[in-house]
């Protein structure tokens, strides 16, 4: 062949032209017939290679960014929801009517929103919304008529669509008590849900994987071996499975797909496979920023820790006139932050009472009921149940940890009713608690009581409680949209 090229230059170039032309024939076809085109513009290297459904490896932390994972559609030349893109949808030959229904659904939700908060800027034209149960209001919120709209609208047209495929203990079902109960009581409830499932995936707006990695790995994973990709296995064939069997993954790359876990290792689960990890949402007790939790897509929530049936004996607490104890911790010496802690304040003050094992004479949940501030370290991650105990117990909670995103910050003003205190602060936890006015500790204890609500677990679940603020999150994440003060 090659001597055949040197007698005859004008064979190569005819044959060099021709397969320039297939080439452009097939690019020109595949654009004109494919329903996604890719764009890595705004993306890293790293990212762009994640585009397929590998799940040989984690993501390298130290080339891995993370830009806003947006859905931008085109239509009519114009981008309905401009900023950087991990996909665009072409409007061209190939229509998918039911998809612009959405699309359009949630289009008009935004600008309703956005009118929203315009009006309220002008006071006098905007009053509260009407609502039967509830009206959110005060400092507990950034924005509460903001929230309520966006509550009110969620509730009116969110639609998620639960994968039927999976069998139990690994999907449909999780633990319903202990430190991982939110997982499992996510899972139950949203089997149940009458209100936001659906069962048929062209109406739905996001598509739930209802895998329970508390579960694979105390069914699958070897306490010899210690075989972690026992996660990437499951997980990621099953993510195979749907996306041959449906077309909804892979017309979003899994944007409009979202999996919830609280174990310690949710996040690592997302790891196997690379378009869970970088486009899907990602709902989870562990919300670490450091390990490439993303709040603009991904949402935190709150680790409960359930005991029984009846939550109701772990709700409220003594007055502030009888909370007698400055503030309390009990809780091993675990993790980079306690030992700090122990190490400061473990049997030094008679106004910080910090335990490893609470005395046999001394209740837990009383001394949380008595306390002005109840301390919540961070353990070996960054989530812990002491946050919502210390709601539950009335006690203002003094938040010590570093890369952690609160639950429901998209909302909530957690300033307004906890202490953030820094490691390096640790050793002033005293000065600093002390410093704060009665007046002030006061209104943070009002607000406890009045966001409790939000994070009460109740079966069946009820409007504004932790299961609905859970939906709420992943109903903003799909809108793209913020609320801000």
């Amino acid at each position: 062949m090659r001597e055949i090229f040197k007698s005859n230059p004008s064979c190569l170039a005819f044959t060099l032209f021709g397969f320039l032309f297939l080439g452009l024939i097939t690019v020109l076809f595949s654009a004109g017939h494919s329903n996604f085109i890719l764009s890595f513009a705004s993306l890293p290297s790293s990212t762009a290679s994640s585009s397929s459904n590998s799940t040989s490896s984690r993501p390298n932390p130290d080339t891995a960014l993370y830009p806003f994972f947006t859905v931008s559609y085109i239509q009519s030349g114009r981008e309905s929801n401009p900023g950087p893109v991990i996909y665009r949808r072409m409007i061209s030959k190939t229509r998918d009517e039911k998809l612009e229904k959405i699309e359009s659904g949630l289009a008009r939700a935004r600008a309703l929103i956005k009118q929203a908060a315009a009006s309220r800027l002008n006071r006098s034209r905007s009053s509260p919304l009407k609502d039967p149960d509830y009206v959110p209001h005060g400092d507990i919120y950034k924005n509460a008529y903001l929230f309520h709209r966006s509550y009110l609208l969620m509730e009116k047209r969110f639609k998620i669509y639960v994968y039927e495929e999976g069998e139990p203990p690994l999907f449909h079902y999780g633990p319903c008590k202990n430190i991982y109960a939110m997982e499992g009581l996510f899972l139950n409830f949203m089997e149940v849900d009458t209100r936001f499932r659906t069962y048929d995936p062209d109406q739905a707006h996001v598509f739930f994987l209802p895998f329970s990695v508390v579960m694979i790995l105390e069914h699958l994973f070897h306490p010899v071996i210690r075989d972690k990709a026992v996660l990437g296995r499951v997980i990621g064939d099953y993510v195979r499975m749907i996306s041959s069997k449906y077309p909804y993954w892979n017309r979003s790359l899994g944007a409009d797909h979202f999996m919830l876990s609280c174990h310690d290792w949710g996040p690592r689960s997302t790891w196997y496979v690379h378009q869970l990890y970088f486009t899907s949402i990602r709902v989870l007790c562990n919300a670490n920023t450091s390990e490439f939790f993303n709040p603009r897509k991904d949402a935190s929530i709150p680790e409960i820790n359930i005991r029984s049936d009846d939550i109701s004996t772990l709700t409220g607490g003594y007055p502030p006139s009888n909370r007698t104890v400055l503030a309390f911790f009990a809780g091993h010496s675990h993790g980079r932050l306690r030992p700090i802690l122990f190490q400061h304040w473990k049997g030094k003050d008679e106004d910080i009472l910090v335990y490893e094992e609470v005395p046999q004479d001394i209740s837990y949940q009383e001394m949380m009921k008595k306390s002005k501030y109840c301390l919540c370290p961070s353990g070996y991650e960054v989530a812990s149940p002491r946050i919502v105990e210390a709601i539950y117990a009335e006690c203002v909670p003094v938040l010590i940890s570093q890369s952690y995103i609160p639950p429901f910050s998209d909302v909530l003003n957690w300033d307004a009713f906890s202490i953030k205190v820094s490691v390096s602060d640790i050793p002033n936890l005293k000065k600093i608690l002390m410093n704060i006015s009665e007046e002030e500790y006061i209104e943070k204890y009002k607000r406890v009581k009045q966001v409790q609500q939000h994070f009460l677990v109740n079966d069946p679940p009820k409007r504004y409680d932790v299961f609905n603020m859970i939906i709420h999150s992943v109903w903003l994440r799909r809108l793209n949209l913020q609320i801000l003060y």
